[in-house]
């Protein structure tokens, strides 16, 4: 298990150290020039370059790249060019807002996916099946931005259950809080109940035929018994592994909901941050997500080995 971890973790460096060699460069690839916003009205020449070695960017990119390293891994990513706001208390307010509307989408999506998925399993192609199967077909192919609409205009506008738009922190009020992020949770949650009902479903009638499954038949277990303490969780693993990936994805997924719903996450400082081209918040949360998600994925590679342990031993 160790050596497991180790060399998971030396992998996690790795990969750390490439996303961030790609974050840096991918910014200086963008077009415009930082100075012209920064000087606006007083932007000359002079000024400029006064401004160029001020910031560094008169140096070798290499330099620039090793001097911003380091004082990422110190935790300053730099401020923004207008508003003179630090990166690290952009993303430090907007990633809260992220977690929770994940947190809330993934939550909604097990408590109904796992339970249908084990209603049909015992009973597949039965017409309750056929309703769930084509049911998340459906919502499969409705993607967040065409769902959050629909349900700003059914719950926020006709029956005014909802808010439309807003946020309000959860430290000042909880229960306004929740009830704000319901309809952009439910705008995430459509797409991870039809893979995970699926996925479980599929896996569970597949565990279902398995040989210890008849032998605990043949012991007199109920039905019930054999589906939570045999079927369930070896039918887990590659239900764990797309929770992971969705889990992952939903980080960059919350942008645009983010956007509709007018919630000042992460997703909403990045986009004004392009349309304004301010490039270190750009640069500092996509640096940020990228790296959340790559140790999102060494979590769930370590929670492999708690669901099946012959993944240490291969």
């Amino acid at each position: 298990m160790l050596s497991y971890v180790l060399k998971r973790l030396a992998q996690l460096v790795v990969v750390a150290f490439i996303i961030s060699v790609l974050v840096f460069l991918l910014v200086h690839l963008l077009p415009g020039d930082p100075t012209s916003i920064i000087l606006g009205g007083n932007d000359t020449a002079a000024n400029r370059q006064i401004l160029l070695h001020q910031l560094g960017l008169n140096t070798p990119i290499y330099h620039q790249y090793w001097i911003w390293l380091i004082h990422a891994l110190h935790g300053n990513l730099g401020q923004s060019y207008l508003t003179r706001e630090t990166v690290g208390h952009v993303i430090a307010s907007g990633f809260p807002i992220d977690v929770e509307l994940i947190i809330i989408s993934q939550v909604v999506a097990f408590a109904v996916a796992i339970p249908v998925a084990l209603i049909t399993a015992r009973r597949p192609n039965r017409p309750l099946d056929n309703i769930a199967t084509t049911g998340t077909f459906g919502l499969l192919a409705l993607p967040p931005f065409l769902i959050a609409p629909i349900l700003v205009a059914i719950f926020a506008v006709g029956l005014h259950w909802f808010p439309a738009t807003g946020y309000v922190p959860f430290s000042q009020n909880p229960a306004t809080n929740l009830h704000d992020m319901i309809l952009p949770g439910l705008a995430l949650t459509a797409g991870s109940i039809a893979v995970y009902y699926r996925l479980l479903r599929s896996d569970l009638i597949m565990t279902l035929q398995e040989d210890f499954i008849t032998m605990a038949r043949s012991k007199g277990l109920s039905d019930r018994r054999i589906m939570m303490r045999q079927a369930f969780r070896p039918s887990t693993f590659s239900l764990l592994a797309v929770a992971g990936v969705n889990i992952g994805a939903l980080l960059a997924g919350t942008f645009i909901v983010e956007y509709l719903f007018a919630m000042p996450g992460l997703g909403y400082s990045i986009v004004q941050a392009v349309q304004q081209r301010d490039y270190l918040i750009v640069q500092g949360i996509a640096l940020v997500v990228a790296i959340a998600y790559v140790v999102l994925q060494f979590i769930i590679d370590f929670l492999f080995t708690v669901v099946d342990p012959r993944v240490t031993r291969e």
